[in-house]
């Protein structure tokens, strides 16, 4: 499930079970391509992940809490605690004829469904 979060939803949500939260802006072209990735990930991994979308210029706090630099940003959390983290657009590699993800991020994703 894909949401569009403000601070405090986020703050609630982060610490149930496996979470991808995508820091992006909206005037970001690079962020708008990774929302199509996102849909992806969402369909395959249908309720195993949540993926919260924050956005970067209306959450200050949680950028510097997360130390995020720039966007877009995922971080992969279980529980509150990070997994992984990636920024500019981590590209998935095919797990059928890829042998699986080419980042740190999609393999900690793909490893934790």
């Amino acid at each position: 499930m894909i949401k569009e979060v403000t601070q405090e939803e986020f703050r609630q949500e982060a610490d149930k079970g496996l979470v991808l939260a995508d820091f992006y802006s909206s005037t970001c072209g690079p962020c708008k391509m990774l929302a199509f990735v996102l849909n992806d990930v969402d369909k395959a991994c249908g309720d195993k992940v949540t993926i919260l979308k924050v956005d970067f210029d209306k959450n200050k706090e949680l950028v510097e809490e997360y130390e995020v630099s720039g966007y877009p940003t995922l971080i992969l959390m279980r529980d509150g605690v990070e997994l992984a983290k990636a920024a500019g657009i981590p590209i998935p590699r095919c797990r059928i004829c890829g042998g699986g993800a080419k980042s740190r991020l999609w393999r900690a994703i793909f490893a934790n469904v």
